[in-house]
């Protein structure tokens, strides 16, 4: 995943673009990047390696050096960013969201329509971010060349772009991450992370709409696209990977997952335990909103040690990511001993982690170990953004599960079944999730009851990797 943040200044812009930026730091562990214009000295640029130390401490060093008003900053868990580019549009510095589909097909077209070469990266392939840039150098202004790439990338693409004039933004054609804009005194921000604004004096002033451009300087904000009428914003948003103190298109990521736990206990008519717990951080909303609605107590079984462990769905190695997922929690005995633990994460996505979860919990004392996950069973994985490092479908315990039960891989119309949380498909796969991690009990949020708990009509949520409906 990544996440960036822009601002248009008065002033000197380069403080709150350094907080602003390093707010998006759940985002991304690779790379991070700031962009600075000025008048009097242009463009200045700094990226950083950021996979042992946190955004704050590479960057500190390169305050002292950026003089401008109008600046771009991102975290970014692939390719560097942002870029400095050169073109018939002028200088332009740029940084994106989202992920290309039809990489290959659009380098094709760059090449005919006369480009001759792209920096390779040293992972091999080209930089997304530098294709893109390529793309909007192929129309007669950065409007013409933004609604191009909006009309030609297949998944989802938010764009960034530092121009001597202003900040260019512009949301994705479905909307499927956000692009938020606000204001104070001294000029505006951009930002995928409303909460980024908040302690830097900004007020929000509006969520671009799906395909909505605009152009903001330090004194105004233009609409140069107005936004389209369909949505897919990104259900995971709220659930997993977004910020609590967040606010999308209205509904705030804490309310939702407090309410989302509040849903989950009504559902649980027959559960009887001593504590609710949430596996930190993204779990634990969920589990005071359910142990709120049932009136049982909320417990900390294990605190996460969070000075130094990243989130552990970034590394690539399946192993490293274990390793991690286990020594960032640190475990409370005396709250686990002769207990009977109800357990809310936010996900089950390959079933390992929260398997070795319940397993020390277990080693730990624990007399009963029920899990209920915040979402539906995981079928699909994400085709249109990177918050995930699965390779393939059968990276999903789901998947493999469903296989395995059927002697061979899936049709579709079988996948729909194991999907549906009212047929006999869905409750076997359930069980063997169940056994296979040695769940006391398993129950998985309703897709019908997230969606409730989300409180945006079902329209304008991508859904995908729960049902795969486009």
């Amino acid at each position: 995943m990544s996440g960036f943040f822009g601002v248009a200044s008065t002033q000197s812009c380069v403080l709150d673009l350094f907080f602003g930026t390093d707010y998006h730091s759940h985002l991304g562990t690779r790379r991070a990047g700031m962009a600075v214009y000025g008048k009097e000295h242009g463009f200045e640029r700094a990226i950083h390696n950021i996979e042992n130390t946190p955004f704050r401490t590479k960057f500190d060093r390169d305050l002292s050096k950026f003089r401008g008003n109008l600046g771009i900053g991102c975290i970014s868990d692939f390719e560097a960013q942002p870029l400095l580019m050169h073109s018939h549009l002028g200088s332009f510095a740029i940084t994106t969201v989202g992920r290309i589909n039809n990489l290959e097909e659009l380098k094709d077209l760059c090449f005919q329509a006369g480009m001759t070469h792209f920096l390779e990266m040293s992972s091999g392939g080209i930089n997304p971010t530098e294709l893109v840039a390529a793309l909007i150098s192929l129309k007669d202004s950065f409007l013409e060349g933004l609604q191009f790439v909006q009309e030609k990338v297949k998944g989802s693409l938010s764009v960034l772009l530092l121009t001597p004039e202003g900040l260019w933004a512009s949301r994705d054609r479905l909307g499927r991450t956000p692009v938020i804009v606000g204001h104070k005194e001294s000029g505006y921000c951009v930002t995928f992370e409303s909460s980024a604004f908040l302690n830097l004096g900004y007020e929000h002033v509006m969520d671009l709409g799906p395909g909505e451009i605009v152009f903001v300087t330090p004194e105004r904000l233009n609409v140069m696209q107005q936004p389209q009428k369909d949505m897919r914003i990104c259900s995971f948003l709220w659930v997993y990977y977004g910020y609590p103190t967040s606010t999308y298109e209205g509904v705030n990521v804490e309310v939702m997952r407090n309410r989302c736990g509040q849903i989950l206990a009504r559902r649980d008519a027959t559960v009887d335990v001593d504590s609710v717990a949430g596996v930190p951080d993204s779990g634990t909303a969920h589990a005071v909103g359910y142990a709120n609605e049932k009136q049982i107590p909320f417990s900390r079984p294990f605190i996460k040690y969070t000075p130094t462990w990243p989130r552990s769905f970034m590394p690539t190695d399946q192993s490293q990511r274990s390793m991690i997922a286990k020594m960032k929690l640190i475990p409370v005995k005396d709250l686990i001993r002769d207990q009977r633990l109800l357990l809310i994460d936010d996900s089950i996505v390959r079933g390992t982690q929260l398997g070795e979860t319940t397993e020390f919990l277990y080693h730990s004392g624990a007399r009963e170990v029920h899990v209920r996950p915040a979402c539906p069973p995981i079928m699909y994985g994400c085709k249109y953004l990177n918050f995930s490092r699965s390779t393939s479908d059968y990276d999903l315990i789901t998947r493999r599960v469903i296989r395995d039960l059927e002697g061979g891989e899936p049709d579709e119309a079988t996948l729909k079944r194991y999907a549906d949380p009212d047929t006999p498909e869905y409750a076997a796969m359930c069980e063997e999730i169940r056994r296979r991690s040695d769940f006391t009990t398993l129950r998985y949020h309703r897709l019908d009851d997230m969606i409730e708990s989300i409180g945006l009509p079902r329209e304008s949520l991508c859904t995908y990797c729960w049902n795969g409906e486009e």
